[in-house]
This record gives structure tokens, C-alpha cells and sequence, in this order.
């Protein structure tokens, strides 16, 4: 769908504790400037069915190593997205974010596998070309909640010291962490990422990226005894766990029609790292930065709410 610009806004209504399951939570979305919305649910078929063919004519290809798509890769699969990716090639601003993530899911959910550098499709990936449906893209979501192959926060490349053994949380933990909060809002209404946030921090299994308080210090901005997050108090949960959240709600959650987005462009979006040593020249912390809102899509509340039923 076509995105558009919009204030976004929400009334405060009490949550909802009444019926069974997890308790809803209804929260205003307060975005700090106009927003661009990008409603996800009804292109996340045809995106996946555009990059897996790409896939199958032998046009993708990965670093062998860490299974990223490469440069060219990543303009092919953003030309051939239905809407585009959130940032247009014009947009000085523009980062990939969804042409990045197709191929890496179409990786994580065995349609295709690596032969050298060129992706290849798998017998699943052409069953899905050969008859695509929602189950396809079901099972695709279900693979990425499951995935222990792929650490959504290595796309955070200004935190560093990431690769030092036992520096963080197990990723499926983590990641199951975010959806479990996706899984406490009420569908449909709009929620402003820091509200988000506080619900990550306070639910029962709260999100927790780095393995623990000592863990904080081998992670950093810039350099390793200067910028370490160690001694950064309350600001470190924004930088790594709130940074780590962004990835995987603009990243994976809403390429895969799970939530809609409400977002800016990230520079001088958001000023949760200002005052950290080596931060002085930075205008964002990430290309996730102008994430403002989510809203979980009806796609999306199956996913969470009913995961394996029909087209979810």
C-alpha cells in the first residue's frame, strides 16, 4: 500500500482484562513531528513472492560468510518491493531496512540457501512461488520467531563489541521478548514506540540484550574504554535493548506485515544517546532511529495471538 503522511493519535482507554488471554494494553501514540504510515499487512505476500523470484532466476547474492545480501542485491530486491522500501533512493535520510531483510528471511525460512555467494531456491521456496499463500507467510513468521541463526542487533553497527563471547542474551530469548510485548497491545491502535518500551521493561520477562550488568561493559560507542555502556546507567537500556527492539519491530516485524509503522526520517529523530562519550558528531544512533509508532496489523494480532492458524 501507499504510504502517507499523517498525525497520528490516540484516546487513553483502559486496558482490557476481562477476556482470556494476555492482558491488551491500549496506549496513545504521540509521534513527535508528522509522520510517514506505511500499512504492511498487504504487501508482505507479494514481496516475499517478488524477492523469492528474483532468488529463483539466480539474481541475489550474499556475503558467503555472514549471509548478508550484498550492495546490488539490495537495490534489486528494494526495486522490486510493491511499495518500496520505508526510505526512497532520494531520501537522504534512506537506509534499506525491508530490501535488506527479505533476503535474509527467504534464508531464515529455508525458501532459499547459499550455493557460493548466489542465493538459491530451495524445493520450499518453489512450492511458495508455485502456489503462495498465507500459510507461506505464516510459516515464514513462525521460522523468524524461532530463527537462533540471526542477531537482528548486528544491524546496530554503532554499538560495538558485540562478537566478544558471553556479551549477550541468547537472540531467540530476546526476540521473543519483543513480540511478547507486541503481543500486550490492543490491535489496531497506535502506540508510540517509548510506550513500547516501557512496556519491554516492565512485563514479566522483561527484554534484556546483553548477558548481564558486567556484559554492559564490553559493549560501546566508538571506543572500547571511553564509550563503554557500562557506566551509562538508564541511558544503556535505550542504546541496546531499545535500539535492539526498533530492528526487529521496523526490520522484520513490520516487513512481514506484523505491525504498521509510523516513522520520520532518523536524523535528529531521537536524543536518548546524547551527552555519551563519542556521540558529539552523530545525528542518529541507527537507520531505525524515525521509528515513532507501531500499530499490530489484524495479520499481525493472528500471529501473535493464534501463531500456526490459517494464514497467519
Amino acid at each position: 500500500m501507499a504510504d502517507g503522511t499523517f498525525g497520528v493519535t490516540g484516546d487513553r482507554v483502559p486496558a482490557r482484562s476481562g477476556r482470556p488471554g494476555p492482558r491488551h494494553l491500549r496506549v496513545p501514540a504521540v509521534p513527535r513531528d508528522e509522520v510517514v504510515v506505511r500499512c504492511t499487512a498487504a504487501d508482505a505476500l507479494p514481496d516475499l513472492i517478488a524477492v523469492l523470484g528474483l532468488a529463483a532466476e539466480g539474481r541475489l547474492r550474499c556475503a558467503g560468510t555472514s549471509r548478508r545480501p550484498l550492495a546490488a542485491a539490495v537495490r534489486l530486491a528494494g526495486a522490486a518491493l510493491a511499495a518500496g522500501d520505508y526510505y526512497g533512493d532520494a531520501d537522504d535520510d534512506g537506509e534499506p531496512i525491508a530490501a535488506f531483510a527479505w533476503p535474509m528471511l527467504l534464508q531464515i525460512g529455508g525458501l532459499a540457501r547459499l550455493s557460493g555467494t548466489t542465493l538459491e531456491v530451495t524445493p520450499r521456496g518453489r512450492a511458495a512461488l508455485a502456489q503462495p499463500s498465507g500459510q507461506v507467510l505464516g510459516a515464514l513468521r513462525e521460522r523468524w520467531r524461532a530463527s537462533v541463526s540471526h542477531d537482528e542487533l548486528s544491524r546496530v553497527e554503532a554499538i560495538r563489541g558485540q562478537r566478544t563471547a558471553g556479551t549477550l542474551a541468547p537472540v531467540a530469548g530476546r526476540r521473543a521478548a519483543v513480540i511478547a510485548g507486541l503481543t500486550a497491545l490492543e490491535p489496531g491502535v497506535w502506540v508510540d514506540v517509548d510506550a513500547f518500551f516501557a512496556i519491554l521493561r516492565t512485563q514479566a520477562a522483561p527484554l534484556a540484550v546483553s548477558a548481564g550488568p558486567l556484559a554492559r561493559w564490553r559493549l560501546h560507542l566508538e571506543d572500547p574504554r571511553h564509550g563503554s555502556l557500562g557506566p551509562a546507567g538508564w541511558k544503556a537500556w535505550d542504546i541496546i535493548e531499545g535500539r535492539y527492539a526498533l530492528c526487529v519491530l521496523f526490520e522484520y516485524a513490520a516487513t512481514l506485515g506484523v505491525v504498521d509503522v509510523a516513522y520520520t526520517g532518523p536524523r535528529g529523530a531521537r536524543g536518548d544517546y546524547r551527552g555519551l562519550w563519542g556521540t558529539e558528531d552523530r545525528d542518529h544512533l541507527s537507520r531505525y532511529d524515525g521509528l515513532a509508532a507501531v500499530r499490530v496489523s489484524e495479520l499481525g494480532a493472528g500471529f501473535l495471538h493464534d501463531p500456526g492458524s490459517p494464514g497467519t
